[in-house]
Parts: structure tokens; sequence; C-alpha cells
């Protein structure tokens, strides 16, 4: 188990999307974190006090947790200043980075000789099955994007808080490494051996209840030529009943790809539906979330209501207005 509270890590994040994870765990489990460290240079802010190792010490922290996801996953000499500080002061140590903690040898040998815990959340530690298709009794979403972290995760967590509010039997289940450390449980799916993802998500959202609902994370894009695989695993490994498509209409191109545009909602929906139904022929687009972080609430609500009438489905901000129409969406299947 990774000890709470933690202090999120920042680093020298070069914009606030690079933070996702501590944003995250900031926005859905705001009592787990006392505060952020932010280095020289840092662009992200979560809003949680600035604290220094001494500081976040003294108000109870026990794990400081990097919360950047930077493309490739990379752990710089300047942070194993500080990282290596860390331990020194009795922190322990949780990543989500594909450049695992374990593979650093000094940050081994300073959490052994400080007697601290690295945590490596991006390493499977089950053996996962190979897929074999075989429909599976209870109720399944998943969040589908236009693009990588558009806020498919959010979209899932919201979607499961609305539906248990309202009686209905769900689970939140985690794909990467942010939902993990937000919930405690899940499958790093993009760590685990391409043959074997599909069969992951099946193994993470196994038989269950007819009434209930599992509230699948999304990952990547259909349209990202960098992450497209993981997202066909959870499409099929997920046998999903409904899709939800999520945008983030600020977006100049794809995350990381300059050259790459942004597919439209359509688009996506089209593709993910046709690739749905191989596995479940029943599913159902049901509905649109939209991220409108970087819009006025007038600018917000305009959008989502042209969205909604040339999609023909509902669409919400689920983190800015709830997930109570999502909710209901799948109510009515």
């Amino acid at each position: 188990m990774i000890e709470t509270p933690y202090l999120l890590f920042l680093g020298d994040a070069p914009d606030q999307l690079a933070a996702k994870v501590a944003q995250g765990i900031k926005d859905w489990r705001p009592d787990n974190a006392v505060g952020q460290f932010r280095m020289a240079g840092c662009k992200a802010d979560v809003g949680l006090k600035d604290l220094t190792l001494e500081e976040a010490k003294a108000a109870g922290a026990k794990t400081l947790v990097i919360g950047v996801a930077n493309r490739g996953g990379v752990i710089s000499q300047a942070w194993k200043e500080v990282l290596i500080e860390a331990l020194g002061m009795g922190f322990d140590l949780a990543s989500g980075l594909h450049n695992m903690l374990h593979d650093e040898g000094d940050l081994v040998a300073a959490s052994q000789v400080n007697g601290c815990t690295l945590h490596d959340v991006r390493v499977p530690n089950v053996q996962y099955p190979i897929a074999n298709g075989i429909k599976r009794s209870g109720k399944r979403v998943l969040a589908v994007g236009t693009d990588c972290s558009v806020g498919k995760m959010y979209t899932a967590l919201a979607l499961d808080e609305a539906l248990q509010e309202r009686g209905v039997n769900s689970t939140f289940r985690a794909t990467g490494q942010t939902g993990i450390l937000i919930t405690g449980s899940g499958v790093p799916l993009d760590a685990v051996i391409a043959d074997f993802m599909a069969g992951a998500v099946e193994y993470l959202t196994p038989d269950n209840d007819e009434d209930h609902w599992d509230i699948i994370e999304g990952q990547g894009s259909l349209f990202h030529v960098s992450y497209s695989g993981v997202t066909m695993a959870l499409i099929h490994g997920g046998q999903p009943d409904a899709l939800i498509i999520c945008h983030e209409p600020t977006r100049e191109h794809m995350r990381g790809l300059p050259e790459y545009q942004l597919p439209s909602m359509q688009s996506v929906s089209d593709m993910a539906l046709t690739l749905a139904k191989v596995a479940n022929p029943a599913c159902k687009v049901v509905g649109i979330s939209v991220n409108t972080q970087h819009m006025s609430e007038d600018e917000a609500n305009a959008y989502l209501a042209k969205v909604e009438a040339d999609m023909g489905l509902p669409a919400v901000d689920p983190f800015r207005h709830g997930a109570a129409r999502l909710a209901e969406a799948l109510e009515a299947l």
C-alpha cells in the first residue's frame, strides 16, 4: 500500500497538462495531498500550497508522488537531486512513469539506506491472460477520446460518482497510473505486453451482477499514432455496452504531434463503434463529454449546445456540470 498523505512533485513541468497526475489526485482525492513541490522553471500549478520537503514532512506527508506525466516518462538528473534528498528525509517515492524507480541504482541505494519504499505504479503485478472474447455478465461503459489527455479519466470518475448518487451499482476501473493512485487498484495497461492488453481488460472487468456497471477509464486515442494500440485493447477487451466520446475543443493538434490535426467527434464515434461491435454487437454511443476548462461559462454552454444539436446526444462537461445526464443515458439502455 502507498502511504498517504502525499506531497505532489511537479518538478519542472513545462505546462499544466504535463502535471495531470498531480491534478487528478488533487481534484479527486484532495484529502490525500498536503501540498505541491515545484522546481525552478515549473509552469504547472495544481492549486495546492507550495511546500519544501521539510515543510511537507512536518505536515505529515509520507510519500512523494511524482505527479508529472512527461513524454517518454523519464526521470531527469535534476529531479533525482530532489528525490534522493526526499529519500534521505524518510519519504517513500511513488511514480507512474515508464522510467522505473527500481531501474535507477542511486534511488534504489538511497531507499535501502534510509529504509524507504519505492512504488512503481506502472509495473503489472499480475500475469494477465490472452483475451478470449467470451461475453461477460454485467454492463460496461468506456470513455474514448479524440486525443490523449482530454478528460477520459475525469469522465469515468464523474460518471461513477453520478451513478452511485442515483443508487446504481457501479465501479470505476482504473487503467492508468493516475487512476490507480486515486483509487488504489487497477491495471497499468500501457505497461502490459501487447498480446495481453485486451486480456488484462477482461481481467479488470470480470463477470458481475446484471445491474452492475463497470466504468472503464479510457486511454490514448484511435487517431493518435503513438498510443492507438492501448485504445484498441480497451475497446475489444472491455466489450463495452456503451461508449462516451471525450473531446477537448481548444487543441490545435494532437498531443505531442504538431503535424497531426484532431479528428472530429463524429469520426471517433463512427470508428470506435464499428470496432466495439466486433466484441459486442449491441454497443451504442450514448453521450459526449467535453473538457471546457479553457472556456468561460457562456462559451462552454454555447459549445455544448452546438455539439448536442450536431451529434444528437447529450453533451456535458462532467467535471464542470456533473455527469447526471450521462448517467441517465446509461440507465435508459
